[in-house]
C-alpha cells in the first residue's frame, strides 16, 4: 500500500488505502470478465489484419472506410465475436491484451514494449508484494507490466522529471486498469533526490533513463540486501558506462547485459518460413543484485581483454584493475 508519508508530498500521486474496497479485484490485473460493458475498450480487426481501438459508448458509431458500426450492437456481448459493418466489412470483437493495450496506446515518451517488459519482469524477479521504484515512467507501458506483477498489496513508486509524460501515464494506467491501482505511488521530480529524501527501501529498482548511471549510489542505498537494479538503455555507449559504473561501485554482483530480438514465422502448408518482419533491437538491459553491507562480490577470475581499459578508455575503473604500466599507456 502506499505510504502514507506520501499524502504529504505535493508531488506524489497516491491512491488512499480505502480505493482497495471500490475497485473490483479483477480490475487490479486489467482484466475484464463477462459481457462487453459501457466504458470498456475493445479492439477491432478486419480482415487485412488492421487494428482499431475504441471505448464503448451507448448509442456512439464507429466509422470507417467499409462503413459503420453500432456500439450498442457489441455491448452486452460476450467477446470474441465477429460483427459486420453497414458496408460488409467484417471485424473481429475482442478486449485488448496488454501487450495490444501498450502499443496502440497514448502516448507522451517511447513505451517499453512488451518482449523488454516480459524480461524486465522475468529476469528482475518481480514478485507478488513487492515494492518496486520505476524512474522514469514514460507513457506507462512498464508500470502497468509492474503493477500487474506486484499485485494489489505490492508497491511500484514511479518517479518522472517531465510533467507532460506523467500526465500520459497516469491516464494510460488509469485505463488499462479500468482506474486508480490501489499499488500505484507517481512522484513529479528526479529519482536521486527524491528516493534518498523519501527514505524508501526497494525490492527492485528499474532505471528506464538517459543516465542511469548517475543513480547507483542512491539505488545502492535503497535497495534491501538480494534486491535488484534493471536498467533499460537504448546505445552501446549507455550500456557501457552503467554496466562499469555498477561494476566500479562494488557493492553489486557483476552486471549481466544483454538484449532479445523477436522474430515471427510463416506457417501456411508446405510454405514454413521466418516472417519478413521482427522485432529487432529495442533496447538494452542490465541486471546486477545487491550485496549486503560491507560485503563485496567476487573479482571476475578472467582478466580484461588487452586495451579494454586502455589509454583510449575513460569511463569508470574497477578498483582492483591495476594501474596502467607506462608500456600500456604507449600501446594504447
Amino acid at each position: 500500500m502506499p505510504d502514507p508519508s506520501d499524502d504529504l508530498d505535493p508531488s506524489a500521486t497516491s491512491t488512499p488505502s480505502s480505493a482497495l474496497g471500490e475497485v473490483p479485484p479483477e480490475a487490479w490485473g486489467g482484466v475484464q470478465r463477462g459481457p462487453l460493458r459501457e466504458g470498456e475498450w475493445v479492439r477491432l480487426t478486419d480482415s487485412k489484419g488492421r487494428r482499431h481501438n475504441l471505448e464503448l459508448v451507448a448509442g456512439k458509431r464507429f466509422f470507417s472506410n467499409r462503413g459503420h458500426l453500432e456500439h450498442d450492437d457489441l455491448i452486452g456481448r460476450e467477446e470474441g465475436f465477429t460483427v459486420t459493418s453497414s458496408a460488409g466489412g467484417t471485424y473481429l470483437v475482442f478486449r485488448p491484451l496488454l501487450a495490444e493495450f501498450v502499443v496502440s496506446m497514448p502516448r507522451g515518451a517511447a513505451v517499453v514494449y512488451p518482449k523488454d517488459a516480459a524480461q524486465i519482469v522475468a529476469m528482475a524477479d518481480v514478485f507478488p508484494g513487492a515494492t518496486v521504484v520505476e524512474a522514469g515512467v514514460g507513457s506507462g507501458a512498464l508500470t502497468c507490466s509492474l503493477l500487474r506483477a506486484v499485485g494489489p498489496h505490492g508497491r511500484v513508486l514511479s518517479w518522472e522529471r517531465r510533467e507532460e509524460f506523467a500526465d500520459v501515464a497516469r491516464r494510460n494506467v488509469r485505463q488499462f486498469f479500468g482506474g486508480d491501482h490501489p499499488a500505484w505511488t507517481l512522484h513529479l521530480g528526479d529519482l536521486a533526490e527524491g528516493l534518498v529524501s523519501s527514505g524508501e527501501r526497494a525490492d527492485r529498482i528499474v532505471l528506464d533513463m538517459l543516465a542511469p548511471w548517475e543513480c547507483v549510489p542512491a539505488v545502492a542505498d535503497a535497495l534491501v540486501p538480494g534486491g535488484i537494479v534493471c536498467a533499460y538503455v537504448a546505445t552501446t555507449t549507455q550500456l557501457s558506462r552503467v554496466v562499469e559504473t555498477l561494476r566500479a561501485h562494488g557493492g553489486f554482483t557483476e552486471p549481466q547485459p544483454w538484449e532479445s530480438l523477436v522474430r515471427d514465422w510463416h506457417v501456411e502448408g508446405l510454405a514454413v518460413r521466418p516472417g519478413h518482419k521482427m522485432i529487432g533491437h529495442t533496447a538494452f538491459l542490465v541486471t546486477a543484485r545487491r550485496m549486503a553491507p560491507g560485503e563485496r562480490a567476487p573479482r571476475k577470475s578472467r582478466r580484461p581483454a588487452p586495451g579494454a581499459y586502455g589509454v583510449d578508455y575513460s569511463g569508470p575503473r574497477p578498483d582492483w584493475l591495476p594501474p596502467q604500466s607506462a608500456e600500456e599507456q604507449l600501446d594504447g
